[in-house]
């Protein structure tokens, strides 16, 4: 039996001191405190245990004026329930070697730490008001940490260091003032159901050559980011080779690797990955992240299991620099920017993975990244669903894009490879405008209230065994001087034209089926041209073939059948028909030598279908999508204090806010006299915006309309933006109609046309422009309780343009103008965006700003809110160029932007 010491601090037959009876005490003994304070610095070396008597925290041993209050360097013992207290910047447990368990033991007044090769366990312990650092572990040091708490840390809560590896289980550590654990050297550590929460830095941060294992961790509450891993963390680990969609682990695990863990309620990034880093995060969960939820930047590579990324107030995900990540299942959902987003040259990969209800973009691919997309889907945004710009390259396969309120997938400038696709719910299913080729190939595009494909100008495509069917205008619409290439395609049941070529234009398109459109089945305009071989057109509302002047198409083996018309030419034009045949069409102008063509098979029941009723002859239109809303809706009744309030807190426009002000006054005057049977004074709500670009009219339009709602005078309050384009047709008889259906998407809201003088340019007396005026006068005056007009542009212009027709000048008696900003205002509103944006402004940078502003050239390229945007744009760049040579950058560097930031002042 071991022998048994008592000490005490008083008492006969005992030992006064802890040390006088550790210096007695044989290998094996048990020595047994009496409650008391002893204020005494203790060194166990030998296997010697020491326990409180009487229980957990009735005895505390304070350090003395040397050293530790417990050091250890004995190969076992114990140390059991004892209060442990240090001095000044001591420690006050200092474990050098062996495996010593320290046990139910309080430790405060400086931390513990474990150096050299020592083993120690620690278990139900509790340490806190340690100091600096709650819990060292060094060395070669192989801790054991169980059931322990560690809080009020002045820094780091846990450093492991060197080549440490510990192994941590059920440790909580809270509220300390840097990091809660910082892993760093070429440590390795294993930390399972661990908590991390309230910390002044990153919760954990990971460095050097350090590589730990974190499973079923919680980590939250952090003033800055969740999870940091750079350097070259867990690089060791990583295979060389780049194993894209094969786990080099079990589980997907490998470098820093996290496991079954929850990263919560974080002031910065839920998890970034930088440097040279490698990391996994497998079965995780981020959510509520004040920032972005997961970011991969430097040359860091990372992986992602099963995930799930929520509730971002920035990206769900973000790569950038030469990063490298790869997606395996989860989602990123309600992101409060992207929901996935690649820039610089970093390469990403999504398989079996959703995006969805995000901000902006879906998937958005910039600069010369690559982003791979694979059995995905993308679905609720009020952009784009996945969009590729710049020298981006967007590889999509199996994919399925769904309700998104702008381009289910727009290329603009990159470069797109779509196979498989499902695109459903857009506004405009494809849009593609690049200098590369894209391809689309065996994909579905369907219910898209506007173009279904949009070929830009001047954009060879490839579009391959495509579907297009339930659009709300052209199924395919091939802008001027497109090249693209349409082969076995089908396009069908479109409100508009089934497939519309522009001037110079020159698309070959060979084995497509165009049936059920409520306008042309094809469309060619003036001065185009392009190969139509073997392709099958029906059951179309106006001609199946329009050819406009000077139009030099080849139609070669076509069939048009089951319609009313097949074939109207404008003056002028010169198509090219061969071979083609015509069955069951009721009036037909087809030359009789470009028949005899051999049947072709019907494709898909086409022939089966009816023929449109009330089938109409003569010009034709393309159907190009009439306006767009700009997502004005409303979801709740506001109040009228709500959106001046807002109207409010706009920068400068102190004129525009004192008309509305006035104008809403009026309003409500009005609406009380007519509730008491009393004549109303005359009110013209139709107003005319005129101002240089980029001083708020688009906005104050908007908060217009929900001004109008907010007061009963409109029932809906949403707003349709018209241009030219949208209202004015392209041949006699297109353009009243196109106008009409633009203002009756507006009924109940805004109509809202933005450089509305170029409805009659200067110095063209004859243009359809004035047919589209008519018609607005007209439709003004027999809805004149259901919609408003605002007509914007240049002061000048607009005078111009309010003087050309009477209906007009009756119509439109006020003008609000919008001057520019001054200096002071642009850099409030750079100042805005900064906030909003995370970037803080010091005074000397605000007042270089004013400066800056100040010494800017006003000339036609100056655009006031937006030259401010760009200005901010620039700075951040300048920033970033000159934050990445830094070192160690610290929070304030990557936050302050400072006078070196500004771009140079165009000299002129």
């Amino acid at each position: 039996m071991s022998a048994g010491l008592r000490v005490a601090p008083r008492g006969w037959g005992t030992y006064k001191t802890i040390v006088a009876a550790v210096r007695e005490a044989p290998e094996g003994a048990v020595i047994s405190v009496q409650p008391g304070t002893y204020t005494e610095s203790v060194v166990l070396d030998r296997d010697i245990t020491l326990a409180a008597e009487k229980g957990r925290g009735t005895v505390r041993l304070v350090a003395g004026t040397h050293g530790p209050a417990l050091t250890v360097q004995s190969p076992g013992g114990r140390v059991q329930g004892l209060v442990l207290e240090g001095r000044g910047r001591e420690p006050a447990v200092l474990v050098t070697a062996g495996a010593v368990e320290v046990d139910g033991c309080e430790i405060t007044g400086g931390g513990v730490q474990v150096t050299g090769t020592a083993t120690p366990v620690l278990r139900d312990c509790e340490l806190h008001h340690t100091g600096d650092i709650g819990l060292y572990l060094g060395g070669d040091s192989r801790a054991v940490v169980e059931n322990t708490g560690i809080s009020d840390v002045d820094a780091v809560g846990i450093l492991v260091d060197h080549g440490a590896a510990p192994t941590l289980t059920r440790v909580s550590v809270t509220r300390t003032g840097g990091h809660g654990i910082r892993i760093t050297g070429a440590a390795r550590a294993a930390l399972e159901l661990c908590a991390v929460t309230h910390t002044g830095a990153a919760a954990v941060a990971v460095d050097d050559n350090a590589r730990p294992v974190l499973r079923t961790c919680r980590i939250g509450d952090s003033e800055a980011a969740g999870v940091v891993i750079t350097g070259d963390a867990g690089a060791d680990a990583a295979p060389d080779d780049d194993t894209a969609g094969e786990a080099p682990s079990a589980g997907g695990e490998f470098g820093v690797a996290l496991r079954g863990c929850e990263i919560a309620r974080t002031g910065r990034d839920g998890v970034h990955v930088t440097g040279r880093a490698v990391a996994s995060l497998v079965d995780c969960r981020v959510s509520d992240i004040r920032a972005a939820g997961v970011v991969a930047t430097g040359a860091g590579r990372l992986r992602l299991h099963d995930t799930i990324t929520t509730d971002t107030a920035g990206s769900g995900l973000a790569a950038g620099g030469e990063a490298q990540v790869e997606v395996r299942g989860g989602a990123f959902t309600r992101s409060g920017a992207n929901g996935v987003y690649a820039s610089d040259t970093a390469h990403l990969t999504l398989v079996d993975c959703a995006v969805t209800v995000s901000a902006y973009t879906g998937v958005h691919a910039g600069d010369g990244s690559r982003v791979t997309v694979r059995d995905s889907r993308v679905q609720g945004t009020p952009e784009h669903g996945l969009r590729s710009v710049d020298r981006a390259l967007l590889t999509l396969t199996d994919t399925k894009i769904d309700d998104t309120e702008l381009c289910g997938i727009e290329v603009d400038g990159g470069d797109l490879s779509a196979r498989g696709c499902r695109i459903t719910k857009a506004t405009t299913g494809i849009g593609l405008r690049t200098d590369h080729r894209p391809l689309v190939d065996d994909c579905s595009v369907s219910s898209c209230t506007g173009v279904g494909i949009d070929i830009g100008a001047g954009t060879s495509a490839l579009v391959v065994d495509t579907r297009v069917t339930g659009t709300g205008a052209a199924g395919v619409f091939v802008r001027e001087g497109a090249a693209a290439w349409l082969t076995d395609c089908s396009i069908t049941d479109t409100k508009g034209t089934g497939l519309v070529v522009q001037a110079g234009a020159r698309p070959r398109v060979r084995g497509t089926t165009v049936t059920g459109t409520a306008k042309n089945g094809l469309y060619i305009a003036d001065n185009a041209a392009g190969r139509f071989e073997d392709c099958d057109i029906s059951a179309t509302g106006f001609p199946a073939v329009y050819v406009g002047s000077e139009a030099t198409p080849l139609l070669r083996g076509c069939r048009i059948h089951d319609t009313d018309e097949d074939l109207k030419l404008a003056d002028g034009a010169g198509p090219v028909i061969e071979r083609c045949r015509v069955d069951d069409v009721k009036i037909s102008t087809m030359p009789e030598e470009a028949l005899g063509g051999e049947p072709l098979p019907a494709p898909g029941g086409a022939a089966a279908l009816a023929v449109a009723p009330g089938g109409r002859s003569g010009g034709s239109g393309p159907g190009t999508a009439d306006g767009k809303s700009t997502g004005t809706r409303q979801t709740r009744a506001e109040s009228l204090s709500e959106v001046l309030a807002e109207l409010d807190d706009l920068i400068g426009l102190e004129s525009v806010k004192q008309d509305v002000s006035t104008m809403v006054k009026v309003m409500q005057l009005v609406r009380q006299r007519t509730e008491a049977g009393l004549a109303a004074p005359p009110l013209s709500r139709h107003l005319v915006f005129a101002g240089n670009p980029g001083t708020g009219k688009t906005t104050v339009a908007r908060l217009y309309s929900r001004v109008l709602a907010a007061l009963g005078l409109l029932s809906r309050g949403h707003l349709i933006e018209a241009d030219r384009a949208s209202l004015v047709g392209e041949y006699v008889g297109h353009t009243a109609p196109k106008t009409t259906a633009v203002f009756k998407r507006a009924l109940g809201g805004v109509l809202f046309i933005d450089e509305a003088y170029a409805l009659t340019p200067a110095g063209q007396g004859n243009d359809y422009g004035r047919e589209a005026i008519a018609t607005l006068v007209k439709l003004m005056e027999d809805h004149r309780d259901d919609v408003v007009v605002i007509v914007a542009g240049y002061p000048d212009e607009m005078e111009r343009f309010v003087d050309i027709n009477p209906g007009l000048a009756s119509r439109f008696t006020r003008t609000l103008m919008f001057d520019d900003y001054d200096g002071e205002e642009l850099g409030r509103i750079v100042a805005f965006h900064a906030a909003q944006h995370e970037y803080e402004l010091p005074q000397d940078t605000r007042e270089a700003l004013l400066g800056y502003f100040g010494a800017l050239v006003r000339d036609d390229r100056f655009g006031n809110g937006r030259t401010a945007r760009q200005i901010f744009q620039r700075m951040t760049e300048r920033h970033a160029q000159r934050v990445v040579e830094l070192v160690e950058p610290t929070t304030e560097d990557l936050v302050t932007l400072l006078p070196d930031d500004l771009p140079t002042v165009a000299v002129e």
